[in-house]
Order: structure tokens, then sequence, then C-alpha cells
């Protein structure tokens, strides 16, 4: 018994652990809605919970059935989140109540379900997803329609398109699927007796999306999908359980693909026998290293076969191998084959020779014993392996390619120089050594010229050898008469081992190389990836993508993405000649069709072959992003499919980053929106409501002071007392256009600061002078400490600064209560020395999470509050502080019985600077604890 895999090993225990710390996904799938899927949901769900599951209802859509909801009774159900959207209240599936309750099975019916735009996800899927990760069992449902990769059969077939989609790999990765199914008779005498819809909807839906032959068709599609997927689950089965032994639960054909001219009439056999038999079908080449070495034109050949193969659906592969037998009917029981299609004439091919002569046909037949293989041996087979050249097949029998694959001359003058050197140092020492050792160094000799000249002089050198041998060393010598007849023997077995080893060792020489190649490009795309991973602008995808293409390749290229107008142009700077493409080498139109159509064009290809470069669509999921061009000096080599597929796969990477880039760059857009928006809105809010209240004040109390001739109005209020009210307005709407103003400033840079050196102290004083009106009532304590340095600083801002702190806490706290200010040195976690203002009040403090924000524009601790302010005093703050190198924050004070007592806004500035001598301190009183009672008019 073979030993497992350890790579194969250990990727299935890290498959279970993953399995074992995710949830189960149970997906109830039915052909359209109707089939009663969330009925049969609900009745798995029930079983569950009568085997002690906790069982909890997320979202059910009952659509009024009577007998679903029947089936809800005494199952837990979560309460629906209320959404607003548009002016209306929407209910919406509550994920975070359903990750707080956390039960170990919950229903979330209609997997495709688009969440209301604001939620945290934009579809159903995705919340599922989240659940899982939590490790929450779901059980779900969804239609064949939604599914995305069958979206666009399902709209040509019904004539309706179907805009919530889940990807395909959300239901392959579902644990247990489920197929709800219901014969269409059945469900239309449903929809008849209103257990689907209610009448009136039900009758325009039989006339429309529930035609029977709709039904019948989606009906198809749901059993062929979910056979598709138990097919992947045997596969995936059978590859962990190591069984080789062919399973023929589902017929899947395998047709060989060869270089001989009837391959293309074996495709065509495959394609009708697999469209009989509705299976899948896959066409397969097995490139032996004598392939390598074929002719360009039966290399081509091969490529056509292929290329028809795909366009009549099959799936397309290239095999390295050195067996054609063996390596197919492996592959074929890897993949699961039932039947093997290949043509009765491959005996006659080079393509398909095994080893020591047999025919790969009658090895395949032997080798496959579980495979049913279909011969293929009708005329026009026949004809087609007749109509080989006899040139061509003169040139296979003596094992010789193109020119571009023949060793260079001077590898076989290498040959025969080497041949000469052994014969020369053997004749050295032919009368010491035996003639057997001789033989030894000639067989060293072939050898060495198989693995570093080729084969073609590895065959040349045997040859030579054998005759060297025969002439210089074997009695009579000098002639290539042999006097013994034994030593005809000892030719035939040096000769054959010497062209043995030539063969093995330029065989392994060939697979040395080729898995060289295939390293350097896996090594250069895994490169390619990581850089694009980590592009974050477009300028950087298209040259990393250029470089990467051109090295692996060989060739110049191009990447053309659309403009606004979705013409597509060259958007690179400073590009380089050696492997870009310049716009005279670029046909514009061609690049704009492939763009257009999404299909391939230029050489190589069935549209406008002629052109100098090959244009491929760069798409991605969800839309083409551009055309990748490029001119290689080996463009033939591009044919190739496995070359082909790696060029495709360069560019879906390239289109992937682009869509990326794209959609990074939508979401940054979004968010500004977002913020302008935002902001636009809270500025319209302060004009319409905290400039507008004081213009109406004033215009009232000016209407009424015009209005009275003397002191007295009607309300009893003299003129002077209006006055008042009107200057009080006044300077409530000057300080609200001032923040705005100042604020525009800051942001812009315009205001610039007049720094000098200051005492706090002194600015502290100014600052209480000039709020004294506004803290009428209330009691300041200052606390200045005597060591206070003088601080080079702009005094009127940071007096603006304190000025701002002493109205936020005049505002958020009652009248009459105290505010204290501190001011102190204190040292940083860096040694640094600063000066540290504390403004604390004792209101009721800030709100949660506020502490922070608070500073934001337009943020203000109370929401929709009547008090005046549009949410930039504080603000403000912050930006005269970032002006001065300082740090701002705010926190909330706690009292002996771990309540909030207030709020404490600090600043702090730099005082590691000494001033210059001629700017002493100003004379202060050190230490003051001065009771202030700030009275209007004091």
């Amino acid at each position: 018994m073979d030993r497992p895999d350890p790579d194969e090993l250990l990727d299935r225990i890290q498959r279970d652990e993953d399995r074992q710390q995710r949830g189960r996904l149970k997906i109830f799938f039915g052909a359209s809605a109707g089939v009663g899927k969330t009925f049969a949901m609900l009745q798995a769900a029930r079983r569950r919970r009568d085997e002690g599951i906790d069982v909890v209802v997320g979202v059910v859509e009952t659509h009024g059935r009577k007998e679903t909801l029947a089936l809800l009774d005494g199952l837990e159900t979560l309460a629906p989140a209320r959404v607003a959207h548009r002016g209306r209240t929407l209910a919406e599936f509550d994920l975070d109540a359903a990750l707080a309750r956390k039960p170990q099975l919950l229903l979330v019916d209609e997997l495709a379900h688009s969440n209301v735009p604001g939620s945290r996800h934009l579809k159903r899927w995705q919340d599922v997803h989240e659940l899982l990760d939590a490790g929450i069992d779901v059980y779900t449902t969804v239609n064949v329609q939604h599914l995305e990769s069958l979206n666009d059969v399902v709209g040509q077939i019904t004539g309706i398109r179907v805009w919530e989609t889940v990807p395909d790999r959300v239901f392959d990765r579902a644990d247990e699927v489920t197929l709800v199914d219901l014969p269409p008779e059945e469900l239309l005498d449903r929809m008849r007796d209103g257990k689907v819809y209610l009448p009136q909807q039900a009758e325009r839906a039989v006339r429309n999306f529930f035609r029977k032959g709709n039904l019948i068709a989606l009906r198809e599609l749901a059993l062929r999908r979910t056979a598709d997927r138990v097919d992947a689950q045997m596969r995936e089965y059978r590859a962990d359980q190591s069984i080789e032994r062919i399973w023929q639960a589902r017929e899947r054909i395998i047709v060989c693909v060869g270089p001989g001219p009837e391959s293309a009439t074996l495709v065509r056999s495959a394609a009708r026998l697999a469209a009989s038999l509705k299976a899948d079908w896959l066409a397969v080449y097995v490139e032996t290293p004598k392939l390598q070495r074929l002719p360009d034109a039966r290399r081509e050949r091969t490529l056509a076969a292929l290329k028809l193969a795909a366009e009549l659906g099959a799936e397309t592969v290239t095999l390295p191998g050195d067996d054609v037998a063996a390596t197919l009917v492996a592959y074929a029981r890897m993949r699961n084959v039932s039947k093997l299609v290949v043509g009765a004439a491959a005996s006659a091919s080079v393509g398909w020779r095994g080893g020591f002569g047999h025919a790969a046909a009658a090895r395949i037949v032997r080798a496959a014993t579980d495979i049913d293989v279909t011969l293929i041996n009708s005329p026009a087979v026949r004809d087609a392996a007749g109509r080989e050249d006899r040139g061509e097949r003169a040139a296979r029998f003596a094992g010789l390619g193109d020119d571009a694959r023949r060793s260079p001359t001077t590898a076989y003058a290498y040959a025969l120089a080497l041949c000469a050197a052994i014969t020369a140092a053997g004749a050295g020492l032919a009368d010491s050594i035996a003639l057997a050792n001789l033989v030894m160094l000639y067989l060293l000799g072939a050898v060495f010229a198989a693995a570093r000249l080729g084969r073609g002089p590895g065959v040349v050198y045997s040859f030579l050898g054998v005759a060297a041998f025969d002439f210089f060393f074997v009695p009579p010598r000098m002639s290539f008469t042999v006097s013994d007849t034994q030593y005809l023997l000892t030719f035939a077995v040096m000769l054959l081992t010497s062209l043995t080893i030539s063969h093995l060792t330029s065989s392994l020489r060939r697979q040395a190389h080729v898995a060289t190649l295939r390293e350097r490009r896996a090594g250069a795309m895994f490169a390619m990836t990581r850089e694009l991973g980590a592009a974050l602008a477009t300028a950087q995808i298209i040259e990393t993508g250029t470089r990467h293409v051109a090295e692996i390749f060989h060739a110049r290229v191009a990447i053309l993405l659309p403009d606004s107008a979705e013409k597509v142009k060259q958007k690179i700077e400073n590009p380089d000649p050696a492997v870009t493409l310049d716009d005279a080498s670029l046909d514009a139109d061609i690049a704009q069709w492939v763009y257009d159509q999404q299909k391939p064009a230029g050489h190589g290809t069935d549209t406008l072959p002629a052109a100098v470069a090959l244009y491929l669509p760069l798409k991605a999921p969800m839309r083409t992003r551009g055309v990748l061009a490029l001119v290689s000096a080996r463009m033939d080599e591009l044919a190739v499919p496995e070359q082909r597929r790696m060029l495709e796969t360069l560019a879906a990477q390239i289109a992937l980053a682009v869509e990326r880039v794209h959609y990074v760059e939508i979401a940054q857009d979004a968010l500004v929106s977002m913020e302008s928006e935002r902001l636009r809105n809270s500025l319209l809010s302060a004009i319409s409501h905290d400039l507008r209240t004081p213009l109406t004040s004033i215009v009232g109390f000016a209407s009424l002071l015009a209005q009275q001739p003397h002191d007295a109005t009607p309300a009893g209020r003299s003129a002077h007392e209006l006055a008042d009210a009107i200057h009080d307005e006044a300077l409530r709407m000057t300080g609200l256009v001032t923040n705005l103003l100042d604020m525009a400033r800051l942001q812009d840079g315009s205001m610039r600061l007049h720094r000098q050196w200051s005492s706090i102290e002194e600015v502290i004083g100014a600052a209480l002078g000039g709020a004294r009106r506004m803290l009428a009532g209330r009691r300041v304590t200052t606390h200045v400490s005597a060591e206070l340095p003088l601080v080079q600083l702009d005094a009127v801002l940071v007096e603006r600064l304190l000025a701002n702190l002493l109205e936020n806490a005049v505002k958020y706290t009652p009248d009459g209560t105290p505010v204290t200010l501190d001011a102190r040195i204190v040292v940083d976690g860096d040694g640094r020395r600063r000066v540290r203002v504390d403004v604390l009040d004792n209101g009721p403090g800030l709100p949660a999470g506020m502490e922070a924000r608070v500073f934001d524009k337009f943020t203000r601790g109370e929401k929709e509050s009547a008090k005046p302010g549009i949410g930039l005093g504080l603000a403000i703050c912050r930006a005269i502080v970032d002006a001065h190198d300082g740090r701002i924050g705010a926190a909330n004070r706690v009292g002996a019985d771990g309540r909030a007592s207030g709020a404490c806004f600090w600043f702090e500035l730099p005082a590691d600077d000494a001033p210059p001598p001629a700017a002493g301190p100003a004379d202060a009183d050190a230490d003051s604890d001065a009771g202030i009672d700030a009275k209007e008019g004091d």
C-alpha cells in the first residue's frame, strides 16, 4: 500500500480543523419559489429541536402560507431590526442580535436577499458567512435562478432577469445541500390554489415566469447543478481516500488528441458522443519529450485540435509525461472518467507510440481495465492518417525536428572532438588497462555528450565511439576487421548501451529544462501577484504588469485602459521602449473591438490573425477593465495551450488588481462625498437654526422699538432692556460667524501665529476678563503654579482657546455651578516639559464615547439640543493647540461615589525652550487661589 502524500494529509487535517471551528451550512435548494423549501427547512429545524438542539428563527418569509406559519409555533424567533430608508422604517434580519444570542442552529431564509442600505453587509449571504465564522450552524434556502453562474441562462429561458444572486462558491462550499423538488404540474396546481401567491399575483405569475416550459427547464437546471455538486464531492472523497478505481456514477469522456491529422475528426466524434450521452468531456494532449521536438506544422495541428475542442465545449488539458498511456489513464482515474475515445489509427502516429514499440492505443486498452475505451475507426480517420506526407514520416523516423530544435553544428563538432580526446587518452592507457575499462571511458563520454551537447550529438558520438574502439583498440588494430567474433557482441552491447544512455540523459536534460522554465514562470507569476496585491494606484499596476509579462514572455507589452468615454488608450508615463509597446505598434481599432466584445483578437486568433500583436481582454468579475497587448519574438509559442493559459491568468490578475483599485477609489470618493454632505448639512443646519434664531430676535426687538414712541412696550419691557437683548443676540450671531470664519482660516492655513514670550497667568486673566458677561453668577477658581515659565505662544489665539473652553463649560452645566482653572508644569513620557491647563466643571459630564469625537467639526455634546452653537468651538480649540504643537483632550471627572462629577478639558503647550535674557518673567502672584465672583458689570 502506498504511503499517503504528507502535503495532502496536512491539507486534509487543516480542512478538518477549519470545519470543526466553523459553523455548518445547509442549503434547501429548489427550482423556483413555491416548491416547499421554507416548509422543508422548518420541518428539519423542528426535528433538530426535538433532538435537544438550540434552534432559533432568524428570519423566515412565510408569504402568508398557513402551513408554514403553523411550523413556526414553538420556535424562538428573533425580533427584526428596524432600519430607516428613504423616510420609511423597514424590518430587516438582526445580525447583531443573532450573534449575541448565538444559538446552535439559526434559520435564515432567502440567502440571495439584498439587505436594506445602511446594513452592515450588502447581501444576506454575507450575514450568513459571519454567522458561520462565529460557529453558528445555519439553515437557509435558495432558488436555482439566484446562482450567479446560471443567472444568464435562466434569464434567456424565462425572459426575466433576476438581480439578486449568490456566488457559486457559497453554494459549492455548503456542508449539505438538500434538493426540494416538485413536478411542474403540482407546482402549477399549488399556484392556482393560492398556496404560493395571492390569487391575483398567482394568475400573473402563471402567465409570465411560471409557465410550464420554464418550470421544466428550471427543474433540469436544479437537478444538474445538484448533481454537479455531488460529483465534485465524490471526486474530493476519492482524492482524500486515495481511491484510484473508477466509480462510473456519471458519464465523463476524454478524447485523446495527438499530432496526427486525424485529431480534428476525433474531436468532432467525441463531441457528438458527449452530446448524445449528455456528458462532460475533455480533450487531453500528453506532451512527451519526443513530441516537444516535432516540427512546427505538426505542433500547430495539435493546437488547432485543442482549440476546436474548446469551441465545441470541451475542457482542454495539456499533460507532461514520458508515457502517453500511463499518463492519460492516471489522469482519467483522477477525474473519474467513464469513457476514453482514441483513434484506431493512433498506432501509426508518433504521438501515440509508447516505449519499446507498442502502440499507445493498445497500451491504453490494457491499462484502462476499469474504463470504457472507444476506438474511432471511421474512414475519415483512416483517410486523415493516410494523408501524411512521406517526407514528414521520414523526418519523424529519423527523430529530427525542425531546424530551430536541432542541435547546432558546433555541438556535433564538439562530439567529434570528445571522441578524439577519449581515443587519444585510451591510446596512452591501452598498455596498462583492459579493453573493458576503455569501453567505460567511451560510455562516460556518451553521458557527457548527451547531457551537454544534446540528443543528436549524443547519438553521433555513440556510433563514432564504437567505430573508434574497433579501429584503434580491437585486434587487429588500425582496421575494422575483427579477429574474434565475440567482439561483435561487445560492439552491439556498447552501441545499445551508449544509445540508451544518450536517450535517457537527453530526455532528463529536456525535462529538467522544461521544469526550470515552469518553475521560473511560476515564481514570476507569484512575484507579480504579490506586487499587484501591494499596488495602491493604477499606474503601479500598469508598471508592474507590463514589466512581469514582458519578462516572462520576452515580449513588449501595452496595457490599455478605458477613459470616461469608454475609449481604451495607454496610460503610462515615461515608458520603457524595451518592454512597452509604443502607439505606432498598436492598432487602436483592434484594441477597442477587444474591449467592447470581450474577446481576444490579433495574432494567433480567429479575429484579425494578420495583426502583429495579440490583444486580450482584461476580464474582472464585474466587467472588462481594459486590454492587454503584446508582441513577442516567439509569438508561435503563445499558441501552446499551457502558454496561453498562463498569459490569460496573468491578464486576469492584472484585471483583478485594476478593479480592486477602482473600487478603492470609489470607496474613497464615497467617503469624501459623505463627509462633504455631512458638513454641508451641518452648515445648513447652523445657518437655518443658530443664525436664524438671533436674527429673528433682533428683527423682533427692533420692530418693537420702532413701534413704541417712548420707553415702554406692551410687554412692559423698557427700551434699555430691548437694546440689551438686541446686543446679546447680535454678539451671539457674531460669535457664530466668527467661529465659522476662524475654522475656515485655520483649515486652509491662512491664519499665521504671532508667537511671543508670554505668561500663561496673564493669558488666563485676559480670558476671564473677556468672559465676565458669560460667567455671570458663577464662581471661577484658578490655581496657577508659581513655577510656570514663559511660553512662546500667540496670546490672542490662546485667549480665544480658553474663552471657548469656558463657554463650553457654561453651556453644558447648570446655572450657578462653579468652574475651576488649573495651570501647572508636567513632564511627558519623552521627558519634555509642558504647561498644562485644565478647565473643570461640575456638570453632567461627557456622553460615553464622546471623549475624542467632541473635538470634531460640527459635533455637539447633546444631539438635537436647544442650546445654541454649531459644534465648532472645540474644533477651533484643537486647531489652535495643533498650531502650537501641543495636545488637547477631554475626560470625565469621577467623584468619590464612582459617578461622573463633571468634565475636564485640558491642553498642553511645549515649555522646553528658555526665553531670551531680555524677556524676563512678568510679575505675578504665585500659586493664587483667588475666588472670583464674576458678575455682570464687575
